[in-house]
């Protein structure tokens, strides 16, 4: 019986989302190899932004993207991971800048992870009071999107967090489908720790993560953006409004 093919999974998601629960998710398939936020070394050196761990990431990371591109697209999984069927890719939408060229992303298989821009905001003003439209990934995941539907001629599955920590397990067998692998059980929880597959940042960013063995309940909590911040949440909404319409169930 032939070998299936190794489907490259990119899921595309901004910052302060559920992503790295994500990638733990799929982390815990025995199928699955998963590769953190790859584009962020060369992203941090390309722009140059003051980022905690910045030169370690750029130090232990790889700034060339097209090297960054081949490796995602081309290269076979490791002698560790010879069992895998399925090579996930997290990543930032942010972290695709403009100079980098599309087209390797048409042998990948894409999916989108949002989350309601508020929330979102709220979320990472706790963190960093600098923010900028660009900073927070919707405009990218936008124009990500519009890339691949008009290459494909399909509408790529998009996934809400909300909708994932209220009914995890429908959430991932509709993804799951979506992308046509089989729903595995094992995606709904998984131990706590660090992995070696996680970024060299985790032991900043990844606490809460690395406590967890699942997605974490959804607490409604209605989230408000100083007036400062609500022309750019105002143009985040549009982004999020129209890939929502677009939401998987």
């Amino acid at each position: 019986m032939p070998e299936l093919p190794l489907l490259r999974l990119a899921m595309w998601s901004g910052p302060r989302n559920i992503s790295t629960a994500m990638m733990r998710s799929w982390g815990n398939r025995a199928d699955t190899m998963v590769v953190d936020e790859p584009l962020y070394a060369f992203y941090l050196k390309a722009t140059g932004k003051n980022h905690p761990m910045a030169q370690e990431i750029i130090t232990s990371g790889e700034t060339d993207w097209r090297k960054v591109a081949a490796g995602l697209t081309t290269k076979e999984v490791g002698q560790d991971n010879k069992h895998a069927r399925i090579h996930y890719q997290k990543h930032m939408t942010h972290h695709l800048l403009p100079e980098v060229d599309r087209s390797w992303l048409a042998n990948l298989t894409h999916c989108f992870l949002i989350r309601d821009p508020a929330e979102v905001i709220a979320s990472y003003l706790r963190k960093n009071e600098e923010m900028s439209f660009e900073d927070l990934g919707f405009g990218q995941q936008a124009e990500i999107f519009d890339w691949v539907k008009e290459r494909s001629g399909k509408t790529p599955p998009v996934i809400d967090a909300r909708d994932v920590l209220q009914n995890p397990e429908r959430s991932l067998r509709l993804l799951c489908r979506a992308v046509e692998v089989e729903f595995d059980l094992a995606m709904l929880s998984w131990p706590p720790g660090l992995r070696a597959s996680d970024g060299v940042w985790a032991k900043h960013w990844y606490h809460e993560v690395a406590q967890s063995t699942g997605f974490a309940p959804y607490r409604a909590e209605r989230a408000v953006v100083p007036a400062p911040w609500r022309e750019i949440e105002a143009r985040c909404r549009e982004c999020y409004e129209r890939l929502s319409s677009f939401r998987l169930g």
